[in-house]
C-alpha cells in the first residue's frame, strides 16, 4: 500500500492549476498527487511524470489517462526528458521527497530498521550501487563523514569506525546485522531515532539524493513558462529543505545571494509564501508521517 498523499489541498492550491496546462510530478510513487492534479485538468492539459521505481510505473499504467505521459526515470534529467517529448515550457512542478510507505513496509527494500532484509535501500533497482557496498566496502573515515553530515549523527567517528571494524570481521548483509552494530553505540532511550538517522544517512548516500535535488533545482527557472507557473516541493528533512530554501531564496545552495552592480539580487526564483505550509491537525492526527513535512511554494522571480 502507497502512502495516503500528504498535502494533498495544499499542493493543488500551491499549483495553481490552469485546466490546459502542462505539469510535471517528479516523484509519481503511489500516483496519488498526479491523480488529483489530472481531475484539475481539461482535456488539453497534460501531466507529465517521473519515477524510477518499476511499481510506480505500474500505477502509473493502472490510471489509464491519455493526458498522463510517465517516464521511469530519476527527475534529475527532467530538461532531458522533457526536450525528448517536445515540452518546452511546463506550468508547474511537483515535488515529494519522501520516501513511500510502500519502499518502507516492503521488508527486501532494506529500508526500515522494523523488518529484516538485505541491505539494499536503492530507489532505482537497475543500480548496482546499494547499501551493502556503503557499508561493508566504505572506509571508516567515509561513514564518519556521511553518518555525521547526512545523519547527523552526534558519534559519527565512533560509530564509522565500529561499522568498519565490524565489516572486516564479517561482512554486514541485512538490516537487523547492521542494527546489532548500532545497539551498542545508541544513546539509551532514544534507539529508535539513532537506527533512523543512521539509515538515513546510508539512503542518502546510495541515492545520491542531495545532489539528485541540487541538480533538479537549477534546471526548474528554464522550464516553468512564467511567473504564474509554479514550484511546489515537500521536504521531509532540514538537509534536503534547507537546499529548497536556500536555492529559492539565494539562488545557489550555500553562502550569501549574489547582487549585480546596482545592488539587484541574482536569483531566478522567489517564495510566494512568507514561510513553509505544515500539515493540519486533523492531517497530522490522520497520517502520522505528514508530521515532517514542509512545503514550499516559488515561482520565477519578476525582473
Amino acid at each position: 500500500m502507497y502512502h495516503e498523499p500528504i498535502m494533498l489541498h495544499e499542493c493543488m492550491e500551491a499549483l495553481n492549476i490552469r485546466p490546459d496546462g502542462i505539469y510535471v510530478d517528479v516523484t509519481f510513487g503511489g500516483g496519488g498527487h498526479s491523480k488529483e492534479i489530472l481531475k484539475h485538468l481539461g482535456e488539453k492539459g497534460r501531466l507529465i511524470a517521473f519515477d524510477q521505481d518499476p511499481d510506480a510505473k505500474q500505477n502509473a499504467i493502472a490510471l489509464d489517462d491519455k493526458r498522463l505521459t510517465f517516464i521511469e526515470s530519476n527527475f534529475r534529467y527532467i530538461a532531458k526528458y522533457l526536450r525528448v517529448y517536445g515540452v518546452k515550457k511546463v506550468d508547474g512542478v511537483l515535488a515529494d521527497f519522501g520516501i513511500s510507505s510502500h519502499q518502507i513496509d516492503e521488508p527486501s527494500r532494506g529500508f526500515s530498521t522494523r523488518f529484516d532484509g538485505d541491505l539494499d535501500m536503492r530507489m532505482n533497482q537497475k543500480s548496482d550501487f546499494s547499501a551493502y557496498n556503503v557499508v561493508n566496502e566504505y572506509t571508516e573515515e567515509q561513514l564518519h563523514k556521511l553518518l555525521g553530515i547526512y545523519g547527523e549523527v552526534r558519534n559519527a567517528r565512533t560509530l564509522g569506525n565500529a561499522i568498519a571494524v565490524a565489516s572486516k570481521n564479517s561482512p554486514i548483509k541485512t538490516t537487523h546485522e547492521l542494527v546489532e552494530v548500532l545497539k551498542r553505540h545508541a544513546p539509551r532511550g532514544k534507539e529508535f531515532k539513532y537506527y533512523a538517522q543512521v539509515f538515513q544517512a546510508i539512503r542518502i548516500e546510495v541515492n545520491q539524493e542531495l545532489e539528485v535535488i541540487q541538480e533538479f533545482l537549477t534546471q526548474v527557472p528554464d522550464i516553468l513558462k512564467d511567473s504564474e507557473s509554479r514550484l511546489a516541493i515537500m521536504s521531509f528533512h532540514s538537509l534536503e529543505d534547507r537546499l529548497v530554501k536556500n536555492y529559492i531564496n539565494k539562488g545557489k545552495f550555500s553562502g550569501d545571494v549574489e547582487k549585480d552592480l546596482y545592488g539587484n539580487e541574482l536569483r531566478p526564483m522567489e517564495s510566494t509564501i512568507r514561510k513553509p505550509i505544515e500539515a493540519n491537525a486533523e492531517e497530522l492526527q490522520r497520517n502520522p508521517r505528514s508530521r515532517s513535512a514542509k512545503l514550499r511554494v516559488a515561482k520565477l522571480k519578476e525582473i
